[in-house]
């Protein structure tokens, strides 16, 4: 299957994330409820034609890769340090992040298919997403002023916030003097 060509970038794109309880771990979330990644998959293809991506667990890769259309990539989220049980004797110190689409970049502009960073501590969400890691997931879609990005299980926020910063408009202020 040929690939498809990453669209022009002079106009503003829709970008989907996903980061929802991982496969067997719905239990760890207020909802206790499993996430059909079928259907979410489905749904990031079908809303989001100009990029998505889908953050999941490297124990739960199997699954949900075949789910996915061809074309994916899988990039990673490389955590140096991570929480580190007794009873685990391989850490899970990685998380997949399943890429699809994103803006074309210039020649020379390039960004790695992974990033480090530790894991976040007390943001009152299991599996919240540091910021350094929003930044880069932005870089890798090549999010620009005017683009909009859905985070489809906001969590902490934190991509939310970040997606909000990056797709302002850089000099978009005016004042609003009308009398009601």
């Amino acid at each position: 299957m040929a690939r498809r060509q990453r669209p022009a970038s002079d106009r503003p794109m829709r970008f989907g994330y996903a980061d929802p309880p991982y496969p067997g771990c719905g239990w760890r979330y207020p909802e206790n409820a499993e996430v059909d990644h079928a259907d979410l998959i489905g749904r990031l293809v079908a809303d989001f034609p100009d990029g998505w991506a889908l953050s999941t667990s490297s124990p739960a890769l199997r699954d949900v890769l075949p789910l996915c259309p061809p074309a994916v990539r899988v990039l990673a989220w490389v955590k140096p340090f991570c929480a580190w049980k007794a009873h685990v004797t391989i850490a899970h110190a990685w998380e997949p992040v399943i890429f699809w689409g994103g803006r074309r970049r210039p020649r020379n502009s390039t960004v790695r298919d992974w990033h480090a960073e530790p894991i976040t501590l007390r943001r009152g969400v299991v599996g919240a997403k540091p910021g350094g890691f929003c930044h880069w997931l932005l870089d890798v879609f090549n999010v620009q002023p005017g683009d909009d990005v859905v985070d489809l299980f906001p969590g902490s926020g934190a991509m939310t916030r970040t997606a909000q910063q990056r797709c302002q408009p850089a000099a978009q202020y005016r004042l609003d003097l009308t009398c009601t």
